[in-house]
């Protein structure tokens, strides 16, 4: 173990500054169930972007992050794409807006605004939720297989085992390791609230800034040093139909993570993700941590200003840090212990590299920075489930004249109560990819027609939503069972990415089926929303309406400005990626060149869309 006392201090540090800000803010979460889950919607726009990005700078994702880089070099930028990233620009130009001025606490209460009451809305409302809580516990076990990972090689077994009073097999000491430290997280985000679990996502961003300059200056020294030996190809983000890098003459044991990836065709891979991404993208966010940020924010613009907020703060610090990881593994990779039941394990490759380069004193600080990682993304999901089921469950259905000590403990158990269940799921979960991809690509496959449906046609009602959504997730809940067998020449870690396809037909099935099975929303809830939300789309009959009692109202006729917007948006996304890679490589003729693309898109930006976001 290469933990010293002044790295342990340094950790215990951070972790009793978590529960001291959970103690500290209990009280003002105790105020009203809005407090405690959207801090009263007092907080500022910067401070619940920070809080976000903070919330994504996880140490799952950061570990995949640095594997990619690792392999496939620049080109690794556009496979995020897969979440999609570019969400957050949609979010940005306009959809952040539209599901504030729905003035609701969470996405399942969104749906009484769309589809009013009734037996159809109270089935999209209990789907919702139904997908809410699958998503977030998925995401919590996709975060708990990753910090036990992580863990283990910095605490050895053999050391903490002579004072642990009882026995643990080699297989689940990771999981022990991840409900001791969860043990933070969920202190602090039960007992404080949604303002808790923002000033605690400050002080973790903070300290993921220092570790990453530390980091990324550490590795640019190196190069200074060692020269970067990669593959033809790795330090461009250009590519053809296929790949195009070979690893065989550097570390050949690489070109097999790629085969097992599946990217090899990367044109088709490509395109396949900018198709789901701009889907998914317009369906809105997943309730998540993300959407309740979002309802938390004080109103429409400063919803629209905390998303664009989040590319800024984020990509810039957490790509230097991946760079600069991913850059000193490559220059001495054969220093690495990657070697994992007999066989090599390259998402290994962060807390390896972090093991042997971190000298004492910054191996404390990146580990009390990836821990504060963690629990931020832990307890912003936390936090969601908790909204889902105390909002949409508890108090719609079983008591709804519930006090504030009834919601405050209501609140406890139910955190408690999804906490032990995700702790389960990440006890079955095999490794991070798999988690990521039946998330990203099965889950989320499910979930986006009936949610792009919502916003853009008046017909679409609530049993077509209920219908769409039900299938596409009963989709991708069998598919990983049904698919490998039928098709076992595709990998089976991006099965789910290559077969979305048949979930979105599947869905559009169920959608489509489902609406003309019913009649069409209710008219006067159909009108207040189209009022209030002002959504572009396929709304002309209740436009016609609307604009006959209110003949000030005028059409949202920007479509066009949106979508030219969201284009320079995600190029400006994309460079915000590409440019700290560069910096780290030394690549500073591309990283001039980015920066130039960064201020122009910048300057369109603030003049087409900053200039004129509306409450």
């Amino acid at each position: 173990m290469k933990l010293h006392l002044i790295d342990l201090i340094i950790i215990l540090a951070y972790l009793t500054a978590t529960a001291v800000i959970g103690i500290v803010l209990r009280k003002i979460a105790q105020q009203s169930k809005n407090a405690y889950l959207l801090g009263g919607n007092k907080l500022p726009w910067y401070l619940l972007g920070l809080s976000n990005a903070s919330g994504m700078f996880d140490i799952s994702g950061t570990m995949w992050l640095v594997t990619l880089l690792f392999v496939y070099g620049l080109k690794s930028i556009w496979i995020p794409w897969l979440w999609p990233v570019f969400n957050q620009i949609f979010l940005m130009v306009y959809l952040s807006a539209w599901l504030r001025r729905s003035n609701v606490t969470t996405g399942a209460e969104w749906i009484g605004t769309r589809f009013g009451k009734g037996r159809g809305a109270g089935l999209a409302h209990n789907i919702v939720v139904v997908f809410a809580l699958i998503s977030c516990l998925g995401f919590l076990a996709y975060g708990f297989v990753g910090l036990g990972k992580f863990i283990e090689i910095f605490i050895p077994w053999e050391v903490v085992s002579q004072y642990v009073p009882f026995e643990v097999k080699p297989e689940f000491v990771p999981h022990l390791y991840g409900i001791v430290f969860t043990a933070f997280a969920i202190f602090y985000s039960v007992l404080g609230g949604m303002a808790s679990i923002v000033w605690a996502d400050a002080l973790q961003y903070v300290i993921m800034t220092i570790a990453s300059i530390i980091i990324g200056v550490t590795a640019m020294n190196a190069l200074s040093v060692h020269p970067l030996v990669v593959p033809d190809g790795w330090q461009s983000p250009f590519f053809g139909a296929r790949l195009g890098i070979d690893w065989s003459n550097i570390i050949p044991e690489v070109n097999q993570k790629i085969a097992s990836d599946g990217y090899s065709l990367f044109s088709l891979f490509f395109g396949m993700m900018l198709f789901k991404g701009i889907l998914v993208s317009a369906a809105g966010p997943a309730p998540n941590y993300d959407m309740q940020k979002i309802l938390a924010t004080k109103g429409p613009k400063e919803a629209s200003k905390m998303s664009a907020f989040v590319s800024v703060i984020l990509n810039p610090v957490r790509y230097f840090l991946i760079s600069g990881f991913a850059v000193l593994a490559i220059i001495f990779y054969d220093k690495l212990d990657l070697i994992i039941a007999g066989q090599i394990d390259f998402e290994q490759i962060l807390p390896s590299a972090i093991n042997e380069f971190a000298p004492v004193g910054l191996m404390g600080i990146i580990l009390a920075g990836l821990l504060a990682a963690f629990n931020g993304t832990f307890a912003g999901t936390l936090n969601a489930a908790q909204a889902y089921v105390v909002n949409d469950i508890y108090l719609k259905y079983i008591k709804p004249d519930a006090t504030n000590t009834q919601i405050k403990y209501t609140n406890y158990i139910i955190g408690l109560v999804v906490v032990a269940i995700s702790v389960i799921f990440g006890f079955f979960a095999k490794n991070v990819n798999t988690v990521l991809q039946w998330i990203v690509s099965g889950l989320w496959g499910g979930y986006l027609a009936a949610n792009v449906l919502k916003w853009y046609w008046w017909r679409f009602n609530a049993q077509g939503y209920f219908w769409g959504m039900l299938v596409g997730i009963a989709a991708a809940l069998i598919c990983p069972y049904i698919l490998p067998p039928l098709f076992p020449s595709i990998p089976k870690d991006i099965i789910l990415l290559y077969f979305f396809p048949l979930l979105l037909i599947l869905s559009v099935i169920g959608c489509i089926i489902g609406t003309y099975m019913a009649p069409p929303t209710d008219e006067n809830v159909l009108k207040e929303f189209y009022r209030k939300v002002r959504p572009w789309g396929f709304w002309n009959p209740i436009h016609e309406k609307v604009a006959a009692e209110y003949p000030d109202f005028k059409k949202n006729k920007d479509f066009k400005r949106d979508m030219f917007n969201i284009l320079f948006g995600i190029i400006a996304q994309t460079c915000l990626v590409a440019f700290p890679v560069f910096l780290v490589i030394k690549k500073f003729n591309f990283l001039a060149v980015t920066i130039g693309i960064i201020l122009i898109t910048g300057y369109i930006l603030k003049k087409n869309w900053w200039d004129k976001l509306e409450d």
